[in-house]
């Protein structure tokens, strides 16, 4: 299949998996892992969850050391577990044994199954935010207007994000939220802000060939999709490392492309004004933690909202699988790996099935953002999107099974609800408070949001995510690592 070309089949996922070959430095297989060179102490690996999606490899592949410290799933394996395998084969127990051995650390271990317990020094949202679509999106806690016959909300054990909203895609309609202004750090969501201000400027099928240049400055412990210097790429391509692997590579070679980090997220900052998105502050162009760096759940919603107007955007953020572009071979014919998108609610995981309709759109996960998520999905003739910020309770994939929650209520709720607020327009159609009309146009201004939300619709259009799951991959993958792997030089 050629270079950056979109897999809509488990194909790839599954290929290589039982053999675990040790994969190149610098590219990923279709399992996601996490590994953070900044933090790349025994006790710090051993607090990192092998699979989450959010901060994968290392940081600029213009370091020396990072090519060596960018991972793969088959060849990062929890380290608990993986040292479990290693002992017992040293010990000389039989491979079968080292792998079950290794199964049942991993199923025992708290880095898969997570612990239910919230963060009990957790800050309280301010007094007073922004009202910007509707005076009771700027008030605390949740607000919820139910109808007779309504379904309630799930309980505050069930939805521990520190902000949340759900709201209708088409309409902008918001069913319910809470704290949906509380500005808080992003994390790779930002990235949705990323792309609805730089994808319009450069056609899918251009070339870049990458410089040392366009990787300088990306973060420790950057998620990457396997970008490499003076190779080149096309805008396709980097799109799909954008969406599907959260790439910072991807984006800080875009940003070049555009004219620079600063100038990126100048237009950034400028376009989160222009969408009524007040309470975003940009510092980079990738979501990495930064100080200062905020958003909220109702700024993210409006990045989402906005992007799928585009149909671009719609295609790289229901992309469950595709092919990215690997090293020159022979004769100068490039190679390609898979890579899987890291929406575990369009993908799956071991312990989450893709949901139902699902079609986008973008992840994120930081040390000081927690997990944050942005979905949409559809059934029938709605179209629903939700954001979830840093939920309290640190389960495995929490940020997707409380989106899930969201979303099993708002189809099931969305007749029997009135709205406490709205997304609002683009300044230039909307003033963002829906009291006086902006340019003649008010708080109908949105109707071409509408009318293009809404041409997207069908079971075979693009808001139909065909979403590979994964199952227990990940699993399988670090099991197959542990047997496999070299026994290390004494």
């Amino acid at each position: 299949m050629g270079s950056g070309s979109i897999r809509r089949a488990a194909g790839a996922l599954f290929r290589g998996v039982l053999s675990a070959p040790r994969a190149k430095a610098g590219t990923f297989t279709d399992v996601p892992t996490t590994f953070c060179a900044s933090t790349a102490s025994p006790a710090s690996l051993a607090s990192t969850d092998p699979t989450d999606p959010a901060t994968s490899a290392a940081p600029s592949s213009s370091a020396a050391p990072a090519a060596s410290a960018v991972l793969t799933a088959s060849a990062a394996p929890a380290p608990a577990a993986a040292g479990t395998a290693g002992r017992a084969a040293r010990n000389g127990f039989p491979l079968r044994t080292a792998a079950a051995l290794a199964a049942s650390g991993l199923l025992a271990s708290p880095l898969l199954a997570g612990t239910a317990h919230a963060d009990p020094k957790a800050p309280a949202p301010p007094s007073t935010m922004s009202q910007i679509g509707g005076g009771r999106l700027g008030t605390p806690g949740v607000q919820v207007a139910l109808k007779p016959g309504a379904p309630k909300l799930p309980g505050p054990d069930a939805l521990t994000a520190r902000s949340w909203i759900v709201s209708d895609a088409v309409s902008g309609k918001v069913l319910a939220a809470k704290n949906p202004h509380w500005r808080l750090a992003p994390a790779s969501t930002l990235k949705m802000l990323f792309a609805d201000t730089v994808m319009p400027k450069f056609p899918k099928n251009q070339k870049h060939t990458v410089k040392p240049a366009d990787l300088a400055g990306m973060g420790a412990g950057s998620s990457l999709v396997g970008i490499k210097e003076n190779l080149s790429y096309t805008v396709h391509d980097l799109w799909l490392g954008v969406f599907l692997r959260s790439g910072n590579d991807a984006v800080h070679t875009l940003s070049a492309m555009n004219g620079g980090t600063k100038a990126t997220v100048a237009q950034m900052q400028q376009r989160a004004k222009e969408l009524n998105a007040n309470d975003t502050h940009v510092v980079t162009p990738d979501g990495y933690d930064a100080p200062g760096q905020v958003s909220s759940a109702y700024d993210l919603s409006l990045f989402a909202r906005e992007g799928l107007r585009n149909a671009d955007f719609r295609e790289y953020c229901s992309t469950a699988s595709a092919q990215f572009p690997g090293d020159a071979g022979k004769g100068g014919k490039r190679a390609t790996f898979g890579i899987q998108n890291t929406n575990r609610l369009l993908s799956g995981d071991y312990d989450i099935k893709p949901y139902p309709g699902i079609a986008g759109v973008k992840n994120g996960s930081t040390t000081h953002a927690g997990s944050t998520f942005t979905g949409v999905a559809h059934r029938g003739d709605r179209k629903l999107l939700v954001t979830i910020m840093n939920p309290e309770k640190k389960e495995h994939n929490e940020a997707y099974k409380e989106a899930a929650k969201l979303l099993d209520w708002g189809f099931a709720a969305a007749d029997k609800v009135d709205p406490v607020g709205r997304l609002v327009g683009p300044r230039s159609e909307d003033d963002g408070t829906g009291a006086v009309k902006a340019k003649g146009k008010g708080k109908d201004g949105h109707k071409s949001t509408q009318a293009a939300l809404n041409s997207a619709g069908g079971a075979n259009g693009a808001w139909t995510a065909v979403g590979v799951g994964s199952g227990v991959l990940a699993l399988l993958g670090i099991v197959a690592f542990a047997v496999h792997r070299r026994r290390p030089r004494r």
